[in-house]
Protein backbone atom coordinates (compact mmCIF):
# COMPACT_ATOMS: atom_id res chain seq x y z
CA UNK A 1 0.00 0.00 0.00
CA UNK A 2 2.83 2.38 0.83
CA UNK A 3 4.43 1.70 -2.55
CA UNK A 4 1.14 2.47 -4.31
CA UNK A 5 0.91 5.75 -2.38
CA UNK A 6 4.45 6.64 -3.43
CA UNK A 7 3.59 6.14 -7.08
CA UNK A 8 0.55 8.36 -6.68
CA UNK A 9 2.71 11.05 -5.12
CA UNK A 10 5.19 10.79 -7.99
CA UNK A 11 2.39 11.19 -10.49
CA UNK A 12 1.45 14.53 -8.99
CA UNK A 13 5.04 15.52 -8.32
CA UNK A 14 6.18 15.23 -11.88
CA UNK A 15 3.00 16.89 -13.08
CA UNK A 16 3.51 19.99 -10.99
CA UNK A 17 7.29 20.08 -10.95
CA UNK A 18 7.73 21.14 -14.52
CA UNK A 19 6.55 24.71 -14.60
CA UNK A 20 8.56 27.29 -16.49
CA UNK A 21 8.65 30.68 -14.83
CA UNK A 22 9.96 33.99 -16.16
CA UNK A 23 10.35 37.35 -14.48
CA UNK A 24 10.50 40.90 -15.83
CA UNK A 25 13.84 41.90 -14.36
CA UNK A 26 15.18 44.41 -16.87
CA UNK A 27 18.92 44.79 -17.27
CA UNK A 28 20.89 43.85 -14.20
CA UNK A 29 24.64 43.53 -14.10
CA UNK A 30 26.96 41.92 -11.58
CA UNK A 31 30.28 43.64 -12.20
CA UNK A 32 31.06 42.90 -15.84
CA UNK A 33 28.60 40.00 -15.94
CA UNK A 34 25.11 40.51 -17.29
CA UNK A 35 23.16 38.15 -15.03
CA UNK A 36 20.04 38.76 -17.10
CA UNK A 37 21.44 36.28 -19.65
CA UNK A 38 20.86 33.55 -17.06
CA UNK A 39 17.34 34.74 -16.23
CA UNK A 40 15.49 33.87 -19.42
CA UNK A 41 12.61 31.47 -20.07
CA UNK A 42 13.21 27.77 -19.54
CA UNK A 43 14.51 26.12 -22.70
CA UNK A 44 15.83 29.26 -24.41
CA UNK A 45 19.45 28.23 -23.80
CA UNK A 46 18.97 24.65 -24.99
CA UNK A 47 21.27 24.98 -28.01
CA UNK A 48 23.91 26.82 -25.99
CA UNK A 49 23.92 24.00 -23.45
CA UNK A 50 23.82 21.16 -25.94
CA UNK A 51 26.23 22.35 -28.62
CA UNK A 52 29.86 23.42 -28.75
CA UNK A 53 29.03 26.32 -31.06
CA UNK A 54 29.30 29.23 -28.58
CA UNK A 55 30.08 27.75 -25.18
CA UNK A 56 32.88 25.20 -24.92
CA UNK A 57 32.57 24.53 -21.18
CA UNK A 58 29.71 23.99 -18.73
CA UNK A 59 29.92 24.83 -15.03
CA UNK A 60 27.25 23.47 -12.70
CA UNK A 61 26.98 25.36 -9.41
CA UNK A 62 25.32 23.05 -6.88
CA UNK A 63 24.11 24.79 -3.71
CA UNK A 64 22.48 23.06 -0.79
CA UNK A 65 21.20 24.01 2.62
CA UNK A 66 22.96 22.30 5.52
CA UNK A 67 21.56 18.82 6.06
CA UNK A 68 20.13 18.57 2.56
CA UNK A 69 23.13 17.77 0.42
CA UNK A 70 22.31 15.45 -2.48
CA UNK A 71 23.95 12.05 -2.53
CA UNK A 72 27.28 11.70 -4.32
CA UNK A 73 25.71 8.99 -6.45
CA UNK A 74 23.00 11.39 -7.67
CA UNK A 75 25.56 14.08 -8.51
CA UNK A 76 27.68 11.55 -10.40
CA UNK A 77 24.60 10.34 -12.29
CA UNK A 78 23.76 13.95 -13.16
CA UNK A 79 27.27 14.63 -14.43
CA UNK A 80 27.14 11.48 -16.55
CA UNK A 81 23.76 12.53 -17.93
CA UNK A 82 25.19 15.93 -18.93
CA UNK A 83 28.30 14.44 -20.51
CA UNK A 84 26.25 11.90 -22.45
CA UNK A 85 23.91 14.52 -23.89
CA UNK A 86 26.02 17.67 -24.42
CA UNK A 87 29.02 18.60 -26.58
CA UNK A 88 31.55 20.56 -24.55
CA UNK A 89 35.14 20.41 -25.77
CA UNK A 90 36.45 21.90 -22.52
CA UNK A 91 34.36 19.62 -20.36
CA UNK A 92 31.90 19.88 -17.48
CA UNK A 93 32.83 21.18 -14.03
CA UNK A 94 30.83 20.82 -10.81
CA UNK A 95 31.15 23.27 -7.93
CA UNK A 96 29.37 22.28 -4.71
CA UNK A 97 28.77 24.64 -1.80
CA UNK A 98 26.71 24.89 1.36
CA UNK A 99 24.50 27.90 2.06
CA UNK A 100 22.91 28.99 5.35
CA UNK A 101 19.48 27.85 6.40
CA UNK A 102 16.68 30.35 5.93
CA UNK A 103 14.52 29.15 8.81
CA UNK A 104 11.65 28.55 6.41
CA UNK A 105 9.70 25.33 6.07
CA UNK A 106 7.71 26.27 2.95
CA UNK A 107 8.98 28.14 -0.12
CA UNK A 108 7.25 30.01 -2.89
CA UNK A 109 9.05 30.05 -6.23
CA UNK A 110 9.75 33.76 -5.69
CA UNK A 111 11.58 32.86 -2.48
CA UNK A 112 13.59 30.22 -4.34
CA UNK A 113 14.55 32.90 -6.87
CA UNK A 114 15.61 35.24 -4.05
CA UNK A 115 18.00 32.58 -2.73
CA UNK A 116 19.56 32.22 -6.17
CA UNK A 117 20.00 35.98 -6.48
CA UNK A 118 21.77 36.09 -3.13
CA UNK A 119 24.08 33.09 -3.45
CA UNK A 120 24.65 32.30 -7.12
CA UNK A 121 28.16 33.24 -8.23
CA UNK A 122 28.57 31.53 -11.62
CA UNK A 123 27.09 33.08 -14.75
CA UNK A 124 27.73 32.84 -18.48
CA UNK A 125 31.14 34.25 -19.31
CA UNK A 126 33.21 34.12 -22.50
CA UNK A 127 33.08 30.48 -23.65
CA UNK A 128 31.60 29.09 -20.42
CA UNK A 129 27.90 28.57 -19.71
CA UNK A 130 26.74 28.17 -16.11
CA UNK A 131 23.86 26.27 -14.51
CA UNK A 132 22.52 26.75 -10.96
CA UNK A 133 20.93 23.92 -8.98
CA UNK A 134 19.51 24.46 -5.49
CA UNK A 135 18.76 21.60 -3.07
CA UNK A 136 16.46 23.10 -0.51
CA UNK A 137 15.01 22.28 2.87
CA UNK A 138 11.28 22.69 3.31
CA UNK A 139 8.50 22.09 0.83
CA UNK A 140 6.99 23.91 -2.11
CA UNK A 141 4.11 26.26 -1.43
CA UNK A 142 2.29 24.50 -4.26
CA UNK A 143 2.14 21.14 -2.47
CA UNK A 144 -1.39 19.93 -1.82
CA UNK A 145 -3.26 16.86 -0.63
CA UNK A 146 -2.91 15.31 -4.09
CA UNK A 147 0.87 15.32 -4.12
CA UNK A 148 4.15 17.06 -3.47
CA UNK A 149 6.43 18.93 -5.85
CA UNK A 150 9.89 17.42 -6.11
CA UNK A 151 11.57 19.96 -8.38
CA UNK A 152 11.02 22.86 -10.75
CA UNK A 153 12.92 24.33 -13.71
CA UNK A 154 12.15 28.04 -13.61
CA UNK A 155 14.78 29.85 -15.73
CA UNK A 156 16.99 28.95 -18.68
CA UNK A 157 19.86 27.78 -16.47
CA UNK A 158 18.20 27.31 -13.08
CA UNK A 159 16.23 24.66 -11.26
CA UNK A 160 15.39 23.73 -7.70
CA UNK A 161 15.10 20.33 -6.04
CA UNK A 162 12.95 20.01 -2.92
CA UNK A 163 15.40 17.75 -1.16
CA UNK A 164 13.48 17.55 2.10
CA UNK A 165 10.46 16.17 0.26
CA UNK A 166 12.65 13.66 -1.58
CA UNK A 167 14.24 12.54 1.67
CA UNK A 168 10.78 11.99 3.13
CA UNK A 169 9.87 9.67 0.23
CA UNK A 170 13.00 7.53 0.16
CA UNK A 171 15.32 5.15 1.99
CA UNK A 172 12.59 3.49 4.08
CA UNK A 173 10.80 0.18 3.69
CA UNK A 174 8.87 -0.03 0.40
CA UNK A 175 10.41 3.28 -0.75
CA UNK A 176 13.09 3.79 -3.42
CA UNK A 177 16.74 4.43 -2.75
CA UNK A 178 17.27 8.16 -2.28
CA UNK A 179 19.90 8.52 -4.99
CA UNK A 180 17.55 6.96 -7.57
CA UNK A 181 14.74 9.35 -6.74
CA UNK A 182 17.12 12.32 -6.70
CA UNK A 183 18.64 11.31 -10.04
CA UNK A 184 15.24 10.89 -11.69
CA UNK A 185 14.02 14.33 -10.62
CA UNK A 186 17.34 16.08 -11.37
CA UNK A 187 17.57 14.61 -14.86
CA UNK A 188 13.90 15.36 -15.58
CA UNK A 189 14.25 19.03 -14.63
CA UNK A 190 17.51 19.39 -16.53
CA UNK A 191 15.75 17.82 -19.51
CA UNK A 192 13.41 20.81 -19.53
CA UNK A 193 16.39 23.17 -19.47
CA UNK A 194 17.71 21.26 -22.50
CA UNK A 195 14.46 22.14 -24.25
CA UNK A 196 12.40 18.99 -23.74
CA UNK A 197 9.75 18.49 -24.76
CA UNK A 198 9.13 21.12 -27.47
CA UNK A 199 10.47 23.70 -25.02
CA UNK A 200 13.44 24.97 -27.03
CA UNK A 201 14.60 21.79 -28.76
CA UNK A 202 12.30 21.46 -31.74
CA UNK A 203 10.29 18.27 -32.20
CA UNK A 204 11.72 15.91 -34.80
CA UNK A 205 8.59 13.78 -34.57
CA UNK A 206 5.13 14.14 -33.09
CA UNK A 207 5.69 13.04 -29.50
CA UNK A 208 4.57 15.97 -27.32
CA UNK A 209 1.71 15.06 -25.01
CA UNK A 210 -1.07 17.48 -25.97
CA UNK A 211 -2.85 16.83 -22.68
CA UNK A 212 0.32 17.67 -20.73
CA UNK A 213 2.32 20.14 -22.86
CA UNK A 214 6.13 20.14 -22.80
CA UNK A 215 6.22 16.46 -21.89
CA UNK A 216 6.81 13.34 -23.92
CA UNK A 217 3.88 11.10 -24.75
CA UNK A 218 5.94 7.92 -24.28
CA UNK A 219 5.20 6.40 -20.89
CA UNK A 220 8.67 4.93 -20.37
CA UNK A 221 10.51 8.17 -21.17
CA UNK A 222 12.22 10.36 -18.56
CA UNK A 223 10.16 13.29 -19.88
CA UNK A 224 6.76 11.60 -19.48
CA UNK A 225 4.38 13.76 -17.43
CA UNK A 226 3.64 11.20 -14.75
CA UNK A 227 3.97 7.62 -13.59
CA UNK A 228 0.60 6.09 -14.45
CA UNK A 229 1.57 2.53 -15.35
CA UNK A 230 4.14 -0.11 -14.47
CA UNK A 231 6.33 1.41 -17.18
CA UNK A 232 6.06 4.96 -15.79
CA UNK A 233 8.62 6.92 -13.80
CA UNK A 234 7.38 5.82 -10.39
CA UNK A 235 7.64 2.16 -11.29
CA UNK A 236 11.09 2.60 -12.79
CA UNK A 237 12.33 4.35 -9.66
CA UNK A 238 10.78 1.82 -7.31
CA UNK A 239 12.23 -0.93 -9.50
CA UNK A 240 15.73 0.41 -8.96
CA UNK A 241 16.31 2.10 -12.34
CA UNK A 242 16.74 5.72 -13.34
CA UNK A 243 14.34 6.61 -16.18
CA UNK A 244 16.02 7.35 -19.52
CA UNK A 245 15.15 9.47 -22.53
CA UNK A 246 13.34 7.69 -25.32
CA UNK A 247 14.55 7.74 -28.93
CA UNK A 248 12.31 10.65 -29.91
CA UNK A 249 13.58 12.95 -27.15
CA UNK A 250 17.14 11.94 -27.99
CA UNK A 251 16.51 12.85 -31.62
CA UNK A 252 15.31 16.30 -30.53
CA UNK A 253 18.50 16.90 -28.55
CA UNK A 254 20.77 15.65 -31.35
CA UNK A 255 19.04 17.93 -33.86
CA UNK A 256 19.70 20.89 -31.53
CA UNK A 257 23.43 20.29 -31.16
CA UNK A 258 23.46 17.56 -28.53
CA UNK A 259 24.35 13.91 -28.64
Amino acid sequence: MKNIFLKAVLVCSILFSCTSETEDLGEENNGNTNVQLNRQATGTSANDLLSNRVFKKLIVEVAYIEGFKPTESALNNFKNFIQNRTNKSRGVEFITKIIPTTGKTVYTLDEVVDIEKQYRTKYNSNETIAVWVLFINGKSSRDNNQGSILGSAYWNTSFVIYEETIQGLSNSAFEPERSLLESSVINHEFGHILGLTNLGSALQSDHEDTDHPKHCIEEDCLMYWAAETSQGIGSMVSGGQIPTLDAQCLADLKANGGK
